[in-house]
């Protein structure tokens, strides 16, 4: 075999792999005591998306269930699906939670992310639950 032809293909199929690792929910924050929360948003059936603060210790009300995260990942996580940190059984379907950046750290260095999040219902100050 061609050892010329033989590395490209190997680092090929290892770069592909590296690609599919599975998401690491530690870099979007941490659970959180339910009692610890600022604020609650209830996530409805027909809920697509929330906006959410980083820094923001958020409690998510699902039918008779609950959880509560701590939004204080990495800063350049501007969202992720929600329902990979939920507990098992509490979501059943995909909510995108876009993070807007941290206002206490932001310094003007947050690579316009700053602002009101990413739309959602602006009467309750731009951070509700997306509904289609």
């Amino acid at each position: 075999m061609n050892i010329k032809l033989l590395v490209p293909n190997v680092l090929a199929v290892m770069l592909c792999s590296a690609c599919s690792l599975p998401p690491r929910p530690d870099l979007w924050g941490d659970p959180a005591p339910v009692m610890a929360a600022t604020r609650t948003i209830v996530i409805a059936p027909d809920t697509t998306y929330v906006n959410v603060t980083g820094g923001e210790i958020v409690k998510f009300v699902v039918g008779d269930k609950s959880f509560a995260w701590n939004f204080d990942g990495e800063e350049y996580i501007e969202h992720f699906d929600l329902s990979q940190t939920a507990p098992p059984g509490v979501l059943d379907h995909a909510v995108t939670a876009y993070v807007s950046a941290n206002p206490l750290y932001s310094g003007g260095g947050d690579g316009g992310r700053h602002g009101g999040g990413h739309g959602g219902d602006f009467t309750s100050g731009g951070h509700g639950g997306g509904r289609k």
